[in-house]
């Protein structure tokens, strides 16, 4: 996995690349503005209500406007993988191209079913992170629990894009998405540094698909 990841850190300061993610940024940025817009009085009442059972009185005390910061954040992170997962296939056949021209492509990710594995992984992080948010205040356990749950986004919309443009063998598939866990929270990492997140979705797909192509032409 490690030549992997390292294939993948040279490929997201490529040209194509670094303008896939500015145009995909953009894109989710506006729609992350325009959803905090329309339902800004909605997300206040559910943070104040949501804080409210909390028992920890520190939490709730500080935790209002941390709890804003972070759903504004978690929700930027969630559209940014959703239109990453569907905009992505033109990119993965590009650097497919480009690293192993000899691996064809097989078949094509549906759109619907890209959608709703997104919504899916959306929705089970975004419910696990709600009622789960008190232990992001416990040193190291809520840095890799945020770690996991970050993960979620990205494993399985990211485990479908790529392994429908080159493998139809639902078996080979899972032979090949072993360590998915462990490359999902690698590409999660990005996430804890403002401005160098907007890179987590796409070298998530990048990194998917070098470990699969790679273990092919082995």
């Amino acid at each position: 996995m490690n030549q992997s990841i390292t294939k993948s850190f040279k490929d997201i300061f490529s040209p194509t690349v670094l303008y896939f993610v500015a145009k995909i940024t953009i894109l989710s940025i506006a729609v992350t503005a325009v959803i905090i817009w329309i339902f800004k009085g909605l997300l206040i009442s559910f943070i104040t209500s949501y804080l409210s059972w909390i028992p920890w009185e520190w939490v709730q005390t500080t935790g209002a406007s941390v709890a804003t910061i972070a759903l504004a954040y978690m929700l930027f992170i969630m559209v940014l993988s959703i239109m990453t997962s569907l905009m992505v296939e033109p990119l993965l056949i590009q650097l497919a191209k480009k690293h192993y021209p000899d691996t064809p492509v097989v078949g094509t990710a549906n759109v619907s079913t890209s959608v709703l594995l997104s919504l899916k992984s959306g929705f089970i992080f975004l419910i696990l992170f709600l009622f789960t948010f008190p232990v992001m205040f416990i040193p190291l356990v809520g840095a890799v629990w945020m770690l996991w749950l970050w993960s979620i986004l990205l494993k399985a919309p990211t485990i479908y894009d790529v392994s429908s443009l080159f493998i139809t063998d639902k078996k080979e598939i899972k032979e090949k998405t072993k360590k998915s866990t462990l490359m999902a929270m690698v590409a999660a990492g990005f996430n804890y540094v403002p401005v160098v997140n907007i890179f987590a979705p796409v070298f998530a797909q990048i990194l998917f698909l070098h470990h699969i192509l790679r273990s092919k032409k082995v």
